[in-house]
């Protein structure tokens, strides 16, 4: 899978030296990068490796090494027991259903874990991480049905992602779903043998969250963007009052968020000739123009938080128990607690969710003949012809549903595994929620584009601010003007696939999306 546009495959990454960042995960799973191991990681795996097996030798009670797991902490293992029971420990947490990921969602999980390991408090056998490279190399893909993971350690979807590392599950290889013996074989790649711990450690960790959530932020970030540009561009259209962007009003606001909105508005709109005095048309405008400010300035913030907690986790041990290797101890731990990236995410996709809710309203705006001094539902053909009409009805729907996907999930209500596993963050299916409001949010975002570009040209000779000017060739180069009545649907979508492929990213006019100011 070469970069996108290119014939080149991208840059190797190297996993386990300097810290890996999200967009680590997004060039493995969308662009196909190949993975390297750092040549210093596996002398720290092998030291790691090395406290376990002193444990095991010690008899030490440790959890999923001595013992059993979940409820069955109680049960001490026996010695000749430990062998089968790794591969049992993956089997029998191999219980996902529903439709399986993509090839990118398993990429980015199978790339989060290695990720993990490579930070060392795993205890694994070091041949496993040169294994889970190697499958990202080769492009074998596990089958991983999407629900079965409350978010205390995504233990089902690597259950299943792992079966072929014990010749069992299914993957894909070029094309073909192969059973999972049979793919790691046609893929040259030998089965490991599991040692005391291995299964557990395979397991006991997020990387469905967090690759997941590397997704889903990057997707956040490019709807953001787009949705921020559509906004600037109705404030043309409209030819709103832009006092509300005004510096010093934000100064004595104080809010960061708000400051942020302000900044990033103004720079979209610089060179514009609404900057001009007596240039609006009103002396105040509706509130879904006049907050697009704070509105969006907090859901820059958020956004930045979600991705910051992202970077956190891939840069953080999950493990439990985790290997302390200066201390030469394993401690059980709740590492693998992901609280925070479900409540930063939940955050930003309620604040994408206002956001939302005032871009529909701007589109409404923007075809209503009375607010906007424009035609109705811009045709200038009148009553014979619906202009955009209907397109007030895709606005409301995806505005609806972007609504319903904020609603908070909350925290897990039923107690499992004998009642020991009375709480879970429900991270995967918050992040999963999170980034389906992303998605629609890239489409409504289009339709505002489309919308505010259609009343820009029916304001005849205005002059566009610098990231305005910007955003309308961009929608002019996807989307012609609408004279006679056309199906629109497709080019709204054609225009979103182009937002999604990083075709209306204006960080070189606005700054960067996605990084609080």
């Amino acid at each position: 899978m070469p970069a996108a546009g290119t014939d080149e495959p991208p840059a190797a990454i190297i996993l386990g030296g300097e810290p890996v960042k999200s967009a680590a995960i997004l060039a493995i799973a969308q662009d196909g990068a190949l993975v390297r191991l750092h040549p210093g990681l596996l002398s720290r795996l092998e030291a790691a490796r090395a406290v376990v097996l002193r444990a095991l030798d010690r008899g030490d009670s440790v959890y999923g090494l001595t013992t059993g797991l979940g409820a069955a902490v109680d049960t001490r293992l026996h010695a000749d027991a430990i062998p089968a029971f790794q591969a049992r420990a993956i089997r029998a947490r191999a219980v996902g259903v529903g439709e399986p990921l993509s090839t990118v969602e398993v990429r980015a999980l199978l790339a989060a874990r290695l990720v993990a390991i490579c930070n060392g408090a795993s205890g694994i056998s070091p041949v496993l991480a040169q294994t889970i490279a190697a499958m990202l190399n080769a492009g074998v893909h596990p089958v991983v049905r999407r629900t079965g993971s409350l978010g205390e350690a995504d233990l089902s979807p690597l259950a299943q992602a792992f079966l072929p590392l014990i010749g069992e599950g299914e993957a894909e290889f070029r094309g073909a779903i192969l059973p999972g013996g049979e793919a790691m074989s046609a893929a040259g790649i030998a089965l490991p043998l599991l040692g005391p711990k291995d299964g557990l450690a395979l397991l006991n960790a997020n990387a469905q969250s967090v690759g997941m959530a590397a997704l889903a932020a990057e997707a956040m970030v490019k709807a953001l963007d787009a949705v921020i540009v559509a906004g600037a561009l109705s404030l043309e259209a409209f030819r709103a009052n832009l006092s509300p962007l005004d510096p010093d009003l934000a100064v004595l606001r104080g809010m960061a968020g708000h400051a942020a909105g302000v900044d990033r508005l103004r720079r979209l709109l610089a060179g514009s000739d609404l900057w001009a005095p007596g240039a609006a048309r009103r002396l105040q405008d509706p509130i879904s123009f006049r907050t697009l400010a704070p509105v969006a300035g907090h859901a820059l913030r958020a956004v930045a938080a979600a991705r910051q907690t992202v970077d956190a986790e891939l840069a953080s041990a999950p493990d439990s128990p985790a290997v302390l290797v200066e201390r030469d101890i394993l401690l059980s731990s709740v590492n693998f607690d992901t609280t925070e990236l479900a409540l930063t995410f939940e955050a930003a996709g309620l604040a994408l969710s206002h956001l939302a809710a005032t871009s529909a309203a701007r589109i409404v705006k923007l075809m209503n003949a009375g607010m906007s001094d424009l035609p109705r539902f811009l045709t200038r053909h009148g009553g014979s012809h619906s202009g955009f009409a209907t397109t007030q009805k895709i606005a409301a729907a995806l505005e609806a549903e972007i609504r319903h996907l904020a609603l908070p999930l909350g925290a897990m209500t039923l107690p499992v595994a004998d009642g020991v596993e009375d709480y879970a963050p429900m991270t995967p299916a918050i992040v999963e929620k999170t980034h389906a409001i992303a998605r629609r949010l890239t489409r409504l975002a289009a339709v505002e584009l489309v919308v505010a570009a259609e009343a820009v040209d029916l304001r005849g000779d205005i002059r566009l601010g610098r990231g305005t000017a910007v955003a309308h060739n961009f929608v002019r180069a996807h989307v012609a003007r609408l004279d006679d009545d056309r199906p629109m649907g497709r080019e709204y979508e054609a225009l979103a696939l182009a937002i999604e492929a990083g075709g209306l990213m204006l960080a070189d006019v606005a700054g960067p999306v996605g990084i609080a100011p």
